[in-house]
């Protein structure tokens, strides 16, 4: 028996060696969906998640014109409201396209910490579920569960140091599903990594679609380079992790959100006739062409079109 406890310790000591050593997706996602079962699903659907923008009110309608005009849509009506915990005003309005939905800020007094830091927005089915579900996981509670003039948010840190705001309506949404689901684009270490994958799956009932250990580097800037990238799936939509070192080239790193549109020329057209910049010109991998352009405002976004093959 114990020569068997001895051999059993072994191998488990082996396939983690192993395991670290070579990146291996395979390992490591078998131990995240043990951990799944452990945490209730809260997500609702992809189009209920919202990139957060935070722009200046003097160019808060110009960026939600932009957006129209480049990805198409609708808007909620805007209002001034209390956001946050603490005393402030924000003019805020939701611009609901088919590639994706923003919830756009424009504050009128100093931004409280920690908001401006979250990059997203997710609808949760009951905060309370939410929150222990995200502390069970390994997340950290940034800021607690307060009301709002519609329901309820929370804002949640993933190990590593991704934001996201979780938010509960008293009167559930009801919006159209997206033509497109965007893709949440996650910039993390090496060394949390693995963290971030355990809490982050656990939570959002996901599971890892690809795990390219060698992805083209100039997907980050470093056309001479790879670099490793996982692509999540979950209720919540799409998730991209980037495991770099953090030498990034401007842009890389700014863009929250990546959009795929249909045709990636006919949008680019749109988007620079109502203003928006490219900062990155188009470039092509196997999988898609892709460009990062900056609205008015300066919001800054991935934009790109599958590759067929």
């Amino acid at each position: 028996m114990r020569l068997n406890k001895i051999l059993a310790g072994s191998s488990v000591a082996i396939l983690l060696t192993i395991g670290f050593a070579s990146e291996s997706r395979y390992f490591s996602t078998f131990a995240q969906s043990v951990q799944t079962t452990k945490a209730p699903g809260v997500a609702v659907a992809p189009q209920y998640d919202t990139t957060h923008v935070y722009v200046a009110p003097q160019d808060f309608d110009g960026f939600v014109a932009s957006l129209i005009a480049t990805f198409g849509g609708t808007t909620t009506k805007q209002g001034v409201f209390t956001v946050t915990p603490t005393p402030s005003s924000t003019m805020s309005q939701l611009v609901l396209t088919p590639v994706g939905t923003i919830s756009v800020f424009g504050f009128k007094t100093p931004v409280p910490y920690p908001f401006g830091l979250e990059r997203t927005g997710y609808l949760v089915t009951d905060m309370g579920d939410a929150i222990r579900a995200a502390k069970a996981t390994g997340a950290d509670v940034l800021v607690a569960a307060f009301n709002d003039p519609i329901g309820q948010d929370a804002v949640i840190q993933w190990p590593g140091g991704v934001n996201t705001q979780l938010y509960w309506h008293t009167t559930a949404p009801s919006y159209a599903p997206l033509q497109t689901v965007p893709e949440n684009r996650v910039y993390v270490s090496p060394d949390r990594v693995d963290a971030f994958l355990r809490s982050f799956l656990a939570f959002s009932h996901g599971s890892v679609v690809s795990d390219e250990p060698r992805a083209p580097g100039v997907e980050i800037g470093r056309p001479a380079e790879t670099y490793r990238r996982l692509r999540i799936e979950s209720k919540f939509g799409k998730l991209t992790a980037f495991v770099t070192d953090g030498h990034l080239p401007y842009p890389y790193g700014r863009e929250t959100t990546g959009y795929e549109v249909t045709n990636l020329t006919d949008t680019l057209t749109k988007a620079k006739a109502s203003g928006v910049d490219v900062l990155v010109p188009p470039y092509k991998t196997d999988e898609r062409e892709a460009v990062v352009a900056q609205f008015p405002g300066g919001y800054i976004a991935e934009i790109h079109s599958v590759t067929k093959k």
